[in-house]
């Protein structure tokens, strides 16, 4: 059986990480974006951080941060993965990852004109630029930074990328176990998708989208596509 990992991003109350942990997530993510409904500071976010288990990963989301910045939330708040967000360019994202030392993502926003090929030719540009770089999240291109909570065309991923790449966008309790089943990809990050307010998690929608996503785990991909 796949095992798709979940990330449960933008939280920032003390029972949104304990519920994530009880669900099963792989991952939480924090965002350090002033702008967002769901910014943390990292005084808070390190209080969150330090509710986490062994072996869930705390992920710090950057917009248009710079090293410096980057590097003095890190040295406050000890996320384990970076995950840029912005218009960063591919060397300032490594540049900040080398600053801190940590494995980062690298967000690419998908637009309806987007071609499978870019996002085979913009991996390969990430993975030269950094040894540090750990992957791509696709979310959907809108105005606003940050995770938008809409779709985008998931047959628009590759399938020789799907793989390892991280799904975002629009994902839901009610779309988790389509999208999971038809793009079969490393992981998925929601956000808005398990919301009772923005910034306020649902426990129980925590707990029915990682239902949702092992559902999909459960079903053999021929079977899938059947």
């Amino acid at each position: 059986m796949q095992r798709t990992r979940i990330k449960i991003c933008g939280l920032t109350r003390e029972q949104d990480v304990h519920a994530a942990v009880a669900a099963g997530a792989d991952a939480v993510g924090f965002v350090f974006y002033p702008k967002s409904p769901r910014h943390v500071t990292p005084q808070r976010a390190a209080e969150l951080i330090a509710l986490l288990p062994p072996f869930v990963t705390a992920v710090g989301l950057f917009v248009n941060a710079s090293s410096e910045e980057v590097a003095a939330t890190v040295a406050v708040a000890p996320v384990g993965l970076l995950q840029f967000h912005g218009d960063e360019t591919v060397a300032q994202r490594a540049a900040a990852a080398a600053a801190v030392n940590r494995p980062w993502l690298s967000v690419f926003r998908v637009k309806g004109d987007t071609a499978a090929h870019e996002l085979l030719e913009y991996e390969t540009q990430c993975r030269a630029s950094s040894r540090l770089f750990s992957g791509l999240l696709f979310d959907t291109h809108v105005e606003a930074y940050g995770g938008a909570g809409k779709v985008f065309d998931w047959s628009l991923i590759p399938k020789d990328l799907a793989h390892r790449a991280v799904l975002s966008g629009g994902l839901s309790v009610h779309n988790a176990t389509g999208a999971v089943a038809s793009v079969r990809p490393c992981a998925v990050d929601v956000s808005s998708g398990v919301e009772a307010a923005k910034g306020i998690k649902d426990a129980g929608l925590i707990a029915q989208f990682v239902a949702a996503v092992r559902s999909a785990d459960s079903v053999e991909p021929n079977a899938a596509s059947d």
